[in-house]
């Protein structure tokens, strides 16, 4: 922990991943960091919180997380919060952080509870945090809510998967002691990828929930269902304390409090609590970065050696050539893209909707349905229609309704339209680049001596580093 050189790792893969969050397109770099994982109401953001010392996140019923939150703990003299979407920007009051998480999120999934694979980038300089890089992600969940799509389960088991299935990930798998561990859904989806439990780390949370006479210890000591990186046990807020506003410092103190008088506990207290749950996470991330990047160096490097031979492809002498080799590649582009929108691509998808299938039910399912909500008062609607009528006419009366007033009360309903249009455009935004990045997947697993004999060039996902 006092080794500068490991102290500088995690800020180092900050900055890379920066840089990737710029990338237009992506190379499946799959950067060192801890991914948090648990079901709903497992006590997730509760344990953030205590990790931050402070209360950012938006709370709620159901799913509160729809979109990946990457969170970067950077230990500094100065407070404030930073988003990479509104770089430059310092957030000083951590309450306009979780508006802007929510703002940011619904700008993306609207207030359906739907759900976004788009991360949000958040960065945190504080004293009182270690350098670390979170991911928080949706809260595992079975039963769809309102208009949320029948498989929402799928969707968040897929969004996680996504996310712990490469090696360079480290698992944090939430699980509350109330509950039986052997039915924690954190810990089946992590020994899933992760089977030697190798790369997971467990955190046991609500243990002053538990039934008297019972408790956690023989979990703890790693005694049951062991993980190499062990578990850690935490004492979070309850709901009164959230909603009295109790201080974090304060809930930390008596989190101590209670590992230190509890019988079961006292004797491992030293290796319990938030505190000691953030020092083994940086612990952990810094040797898992140092173990991982010279691999992943190895792979960027051949990745940018494979780019510059593609690239190399493109510069062609001749102009007409170079223009005939790009028209072509277009041209492939388009017609896999219109395939995946017509649904005539080759292999279909017999588990979820995906491409035109997705985009009909936007349009067809989620768009009526977000105009059904708009429900205007028709008392209300008759008498601005009167005083309309009334207003226009002024002095003057009229057997006919002048078309003046009739273009007021229209455009006033026509905006009423505007929130749940503009939410249905972003839907269908996120899924063409969706359905683009599944075109580019396809593209990328063709094998490249087949696309030399149609093309007589490298990959055609890579037209877009020859326009740039």
């Amino acid at each position: 922990m006092s080794n500068p050189g490991m102290e500088a790792l995690i800020p180092l893969v900050n900055s890379l991943q920066d840089a990737l969050s710029d990338v237009c397109y992506n190379y499946e770099l799959h950067l060192p960091q801890i991914v948090v994982v648990g079901a709903q109401s497992s006590g997730k953001s509760s344990v953030l919180e205590n990790l931050v010392g402070r209360d950012f996140l938006p709370r709620g019923t159901g799913i509160v997380t729809r979109r990946p939150l990457i969170l970067r703990l950077l230990h500094a003299d100065t407070v404030y919060g930073e988003f990479h979407h509104c770089k430059g920007n310092k957030f000083t009051d951590f309450n306009k952080i979780r508006e802007e998480i929510k703002a940011e999120t619904e700008r993306l999934t609207g207030r359906n509870k739907d759900i976004s694979s788009v991360p949000i980038n958040l960065l945190i300089y504080s004293p009182h945090v270690v350098n670390l890089t979170l991911v928080d992600l949706p809260g595992i969940t079975k039963v769809s809510v309102g208009d949320q799509p029948a498989d929402i389960e799928y969707q968040i088991r897929k969004l996680i998967m996504q996310y712990i299935c490469h090696e360079n990930c480290l698992i944090l798998a939430v699980t509350p002691a109330n509950t039986d561990l052997t039915n924690s859904d954190a810990l089946k989806l992590a020994k899933d990828v992760d089977p030697q439990g190798l790369r997971t780390i467990g955190v046991i949370t609500k243990l002053d929930l538990m039934d008297k006479g019972t408790d956690a210890k023989e979990i703890l000591e790693n005694r049951f269902l062991p993980l190499r990186l062990g578990y850690i046990g935490v004492v979070n807020r309850s709901q009164k304390d959230i909603d009295g506003q109790k201080d974090i410092r304060a809930a930390l103190q008596a989190e101590n409090n209670f590992f230190l008088s509890h019988p079961a506990y006292k004797h491992m207290a030293h290796r319990m609590g938030t505190p000691y749950l953030q020092k083994i996470l940086n612990q952990h991330l810094s040797n898992h970065i140092r173990d991982t990047l010279p691999g992943f160096r190895r792979d960027l490097e051949s990745q940018l050696r494979a780019l510059n031979k593609e690239a190399e492809e493109f510069r062609l002498d001749d102009p007409t050539s170079r223009n005939k080799t790009l028209t072509l590649l277009i041209h492939h582009f388009a017609d896999e893209l219109k395939k995946l929108i017509d649904g005539t691509c080759d292999n279909v998808d017999t588990v979820c909707l995906s491409g035109g299938a997705r985009l009909n039910q936007i349009f067809h399912l989620r768009l009526p349905n977000e105009l059904t909500k708009v429900q205007p008062d028709e008392i209300k609607l008759r008498r601005e229609i009167s005083y309309a009528i009334r207003n226009i006419h002024g002095v003057r009366t009229g057997l006919f309704p002048p078309d003046m007033a009739f273009e007021a009360i229209v455009k006033k309903q026509i905006s009423w339209l505007k929130e749940p249009c503009n939410k249905f455009i972003d839907m269908v935004n996120e899924e063409l680049i969706t359905t683009v990045n599944q075109c580019f997947d396809k593209n990328s697993a063709c094998q490249h001596s087949k696309q030399q004999d149609m093309w007589g060039v490298g990959k055609p996902g890579n037209i877009f580093i020859f326009l740039k």
